[in-house]
């Protein structure tokens, strides 16, 4: 598959974060969680915690990092790496474009050191 349509880019102002399902080419259901960081950039990463397997995107956007609501751990959005414990393990980044008011992630390839 190539890049999704996951959202646009007038569901999210700065320091939010959006849950989306989105469809992987072998077909499984991918949950990624659209960020748009405190200076407007667009990332993508698993909506689903390495530590505690809860939805990122419930969580709070600072600047370039989410919070997961249920154990404070910290990732930052652009790497997908942990930067406060709990969480050791990164969660995957995936590749995010920008098309006019469109905000296109795709799920088939990852990015970064995740």
């Amino acid at each position: 598959m190539t890049a999704q349509l996951a959202c646009t880019t007038g569901d999210l102002g700065p320091e939010e974060a959006l849950r989306v399902e989105l469809s992987a080419a072998d077909g499984a259901t991918v949950e990624v969680a659209v960020v748009r960081d405190g200076d407007g950039a667009w990332h993508a990463i698993s909506d689903v915690c390495s530590h505690g397997a809860v939805s990122l995107s419930d969580g709070e956007v600072e600047g370039c990092f989410v919070e997961c609501w249920l154990h404070g751990s910290q990732f930052d959005v652009r790497t997908g790496q942990p930067t406060a414990l709990p969480a050791m393990r990164p969660v995957p980044v995936y590749p995010v474009t920008v098309d006019g008011e469109k905000v296109l992630v795709d799920v088939d390839r990852t990015i970064g050191s995740s």
